[in-house]
């Protein structure tokens, strides 16, 4: 396929020149401001929206708020690459963004009838905006994307749902738009993690052996970790689920090992996307370890899947992808290091709340202020990337 540009040249912002731009920057933001806002709710200071119970608007607005628009960032931004049709920019994306925009407000809203129909909208024309790019580049290999974007849209779909008594429960919607994301880093994360791995140590330590090369192993643990979360999903408390999920997390596990994480140590834009990852395997086996010990709280293994696995692994790309997409130098400074020791510090604070006892609400803080911290600083410190030109 002949080059073609990256980019149409034109007059308007710069923030609506590229995907990844307002996506990333509206996903930060709102990662920032929605946490603290459920913290509020939980506490009892703040009401609940009218449109969700508390509970279910959290993981709503983090799964399909915020993991929306990453994954809306990051798609309109390597789809053209995979296909070689021109990226979407200009008025098209600010219609996408403010589809998005108008999902947030509409959820949040105290009384708003036509919610779900105004949250549902965004999904559904980015489904129809990226199917169209795959097909139209006869892209087949990324075909699985569109079936990815097709499960958002109907966990979505059941989430309110559930939320309307269509359905006995939300949170199935909620688990689906999980376990989908979770897929999603599974499938895309295998693809960049060894390759940027093995980009960096050919260039900065050729002695070092390079990761291995896709095979059965990989496979495997795809196999396995789809298996897994369909049960999951459909029966998280189904005996089968605690073998199967075992068996993907050390699968997913053996995999990262074999992409030579360790000897990439010395670069935080990479040994971030490993630690990312092996929270995918920690979230896999967590969620088959409560029927060897009852006692393990169900939201253990939820938020090794969100706060650790969706949040690390998303932060990693959201800055890696600006830094190369804006013209910088791939490495991590000082600021870059503590929004990846924020993430960290809230996944840990967040799977030791259940175990706080009398003190789970300042952990939960804690896990909060972390969370908001990371993103905020994400906010701060690649806005100005995101909304000025290359």
């Amino acid at each position: 396929m002949s080059a073609i540009p990256r980019y149409r040249a034109g007059h308007g912002p710069a923030l609506l020149s590229a995907g990844f731009r307002p996506f990333f920057l509206f996903a930060a933001l709102w990662a920032a401001i929605a946490v603290p806002l459920w913290l509020a709710m939980f506490a009892g200071a703040a009401p609940s929206p009218a449109a969700l119970p508390a509970s279910v608007w959290h993981g709503h607005e983090m799964v399909f708020g915020y993991g929306g628009a990453v994954v809306a960032g990051f798609l309109l931004t390597a789809v053209p690459n995979w296909t070689g049709r021109m990226p979407l920019q200009g008025g098209p994306l600010a219609a996408l963004v403010l589809l998005w925009l108008a999902g947030r407000l509409a959820c949040l809203a105290p009384s708003n009838p036509f919610a779900a129909l105004a949250d549902l909208a965004f999904p559904l024309a980015f489904l129809l905006v990226i199917a169209r790019e795959v097909l139209a580049g006869r892209n087949w290999r990324n075909l699985p994307v569109v079936v990815a974007l097709s499960l958002l849209l109907v966990a979505n779909v059941l989430v309110h749902a559930g939320a309307s008594g269509w359905l006995a429960d939300a949170a199935l919607g909620n688990r689906l738009g999980i376990a989908t994301l979770a897929m999603l880093i599974s499938l895309i994360g295998g693809r960049i993690v060894p390759s940027f791995t093995r980009n960096w140590l050919a260039r900065m330590r050729p002695a070092v052996a390079l990761p291995a090369s896709f095979g059965a192993m990989d496979r495997a643990a795809l196999l396995l970790t789809g298996f897994a979360l369909l049960i999951w999903v459909a029966a998280p408390t189904a005996r089968l689920l605690a073998p199967v999920a075992i068996l993907a997390g050390l699968a997913q596990w053996v995999r990262l090992w074999r992409w030579r994480g360790a000897a990439a140590w010395r670069e935080p834009l990479l040994i971030v996307l490993h630690l990312g990852y092996g929270w995918l395997g920690a979230g896999l086996l967590l969620l088959g370890l409560p029927v060897f010990f009852p006692a393990l709280p169900a939201s253990v293994a939820l938020h090794a899947l969100t706060v650790g696995a969706i949040g690390t692994m998303t932060l990693a790309v959201m800055t890696r992808a600006t830094l190369g997409h804006t013209g910088q130098k791939l490495t991590a400074g000082s600021g870059t290091v503590a929004i990846f020791a924020l993430i960290t510090l809230a996944a840990l604070a967040r799977l030791a709340a259940p175990f706080a006892g009398g003190h789970v609400l300042p952990v939960l803080v804690l896990a909060g202020t972390a969370w908001s911290g990371a993103f905020s600083l994400f906010a701060l410190l690649y806005g100005r990337l995101l909304i000025t030109p290359r």
